[in-house]
């Protein structure tokens, strides 16, 4: 790959209107994904047309900026990330700033698919945790939150991410009435294997086929409900997200909260998200958006991309504005998750 001569010089660190330090940085690198999951995608997609997508130099390119105003971890997400043609290209190169030590954390957020191919390369690479998004242990129903899923393919992932010792963290949107019965199993599933698991509130974003009032559950009563089975104690363990956690006394391991809706977290946020285009969104619940890619592609050098996200980043919004009633049973936001990157 081919980089700006400015590489490795440590820029201004990006600092919100709030006085939150910008350390962490979420990239899609695609938007396409081998699934259609229910509450993420209408199941006739239309994806953008290749040109508008950043190519892999683009996408490192860009990064390395961030990394050289002050950012620590970096999670590549999509889509399905894996599904981008070359990604280990991106992988690989991404990871000499591991090995610099001007980045802490390069990771991944997959749905495990195309975990098995990659598994091996990813742990060579430098990827030693990963986030694994799984809505049920139970075949037919993952299969009908899916829609195009395999189930026994994910299980084959998981289990070769473990062989090569990258941690996993299961990522589970938590649906009423769909899979609020397992959550139980799922903690066993996940504690036996050492892996941590965290429950997410659905979030408003995009135009699907269903109605997400009905699926909405806030995860204080998830928290009361698993409360009376296990023994919860507050965690002050963090990943760099927002998820909060708490120990679970029969079984010593994590399980974490994140909760957009019931309880947000933008506090402390410390994150921006890239997506696929070279849109920057300085919050995923809001609209105000930078482009990145026009001034990337209108010059060798950064200045001017330089520029514009120190713009975008003063402009970084205290919170977000996500709403589930019945009174506003449209998407807070129009864009997918899968646009954005989780």
């Amino acid at each position: 790959m081919r980089f700006s001569d400015a590489e490795g010089q440590t820029g201004a660190p990006l600092i919100d209107p709030f006085g939150r330090t910008i350390t962490y940085l979420r990239l899609s690198v695609t938007d396409r994904c081998d699934f259609r999951c229910v509450y993420c995608m209408a199941e006739n997609m239309h994806f953008l047309p290749k040109a508008e997508i950043l190519t892999l130099e683009e996408l490192d390119r860009l990064s390395t900026v961030f990394i050289d105003h002050g950012v620590k971890r970096l999670r590549l997400t999509g889509g399905e990330p894996l599904v981008r043609k070359g990604i280990m290209t991106l992988v690989s190169s991404l990871s000499r700033h591991l090995e610099t030590g001007a980045l802490e954390e390069l990771t991944l957020t997959t749905n495990a698919s195309q975990l098995s191919r990659f598994a091996k390369d990813l742990a060579a690479a430098g990827i030693r945790r990963i986030n694994v998004s799984l809505d049920s242990l139970r075949e037919d129903r993952f299969r009908a939150i899916t829609r195009w899923g395999r189930f026994q393919q994910v299980m084959d992932g998981i289990d070769a991410a473990l062989a090569e010792r990258i941690k996993i963290k299961l990522n589970v949107v938590a649906l009423k009435g769909v899979n609020d019965d397992e959550f139980d199993d799922m903690i066993r599933f996940c504690h036996e294997r050492n892996m941590d698991i965290t429950f997410i509130e659905t979030m408003p974003m995009g135009e699907i086929d269903q109605d997400r009032t009905d699926q909405y559950l806030p995860l204080s009563k998830v928290k009361q409900d698993l409360s009376l089975r296990w023994t919860l104690s507050p965690s002050p363990h963090k990943t760099g997200g927002p998820a909060s956690y708490v120990t679970v006394g029969e079984t010593g391991g994590r399980i974490g909260f994140i909760t957009p809706l019931s309880h947000n977290f933008c506090e402390s946020c410390n994150r921006v998200r890239i997506t696929c285009t070279g849109t920057l969104f300085m919050c995923l619940g809001q609209e105000d958006a930078a482009d990145l890619r026009a001034p990337l592609r209108a010059s060798e050098s950064n200045d001017g991309v330089i520029n514009a996200i120190h713009h975008a980043i003063e402009r970084k919004p205290k919170g977000h504005d996500f709403v589930i009633d019945r009174l506003n049973n449209r998407p807070s936001i129009g864009r997918h998750m899968s646009v954005t990157g989780g």
